[in-house]
């Protein structure tokens, strides 16, 4: 079994930064990639980021990057999810996800573990 817990959200400030993080624990060897969505109560879940097991490639949604960035220093280190100048829209649950499959990294449906979520508001 894999274990994924977030940490770093809360309430800030619109403009702020913020940088959410991953840790991953338990059989993590048959794992490809890790991500990053949001979801909105109502809403379906959004990709946001992922970036494979070693860190060394990263993957966005077509529109771009925008103002997040995924990371991780190696296959031991937490996935971690920069976030900058923060908007009220940006308020929602973050969760993290791993998957087993080798590819299609920017679909919800191939990630089959999921952290409990963490919640960031976003004030103006």
């Amino acid at each position: 079994q894999v274990q994924l817990v977030e940490s770093g959200g809360g309430l800030v400030q619109a403009g702020d930064s913020l940088r959410l993080s991953c840790a991953v624990s338990g059989r993590t060897n048959s794992i490809y990639a890790m991500a990053w969505f949001r979801q909105t109560p109502g809403k379906e879940r959004d990709f946001v980021a992922a970036i494979s097991w070693s860190g060394g490639h990263t993957y966005y949604p077509d529109s771009g990057k925008g103002r997040f960035t995924i990371s991780r220093d190696n296959w031991k280190t937490p996935v971690i999810l920069q976030i900058e100048n923060l908007k009220p829209e940006d308020t929602t649950v973050y969760y993290c996800a791993a998957t087993k499959a080798v590819s299609g990294w920017r679909d919800v449906r191939v990630y089959d573990t999921w952290g409990q979520g963490i919640q960031v508001t976003v004030a103006t």
